[in-house]
């Protein structure tokens, strides 16, 4: 695993965005991303629309992806 995160830019509602997440972070978010048929951007959005006030982007979108596998039984769905 490699440790520091990666900074890649995000278009949400038209506007432009910066996050920084983890290599694998990114991989599982593009996965779910394709599995559902949207765009990396589409599904930013609306984790960015879900996670309220209380968390930054970067971590909503980590809870995200954590809950994600975690509902599927460890990532085989």
């Amino acid at each position: 695993m490699k440790g520091r995160p990666v900074k890649r830019s995000l278009t949400l509602r038209g506007h432009r965005t910066s996050v920084s997440l983890e290599d694998e972070f990114w991989k599982a978010f593009r996965e779910i991303a394709a599995k559902r048929g949207v765009t990396v951007n589409a599904l930013a959005t609306e984790v960015d629309e879900a996670r309220g006030t209380q968390a930054g982007l970067a971590s909503a979108i980590r809870v995200f992806v954590l809950r994600h596998y975690q509902d599927r039984g460890g990532g085989d769905g």
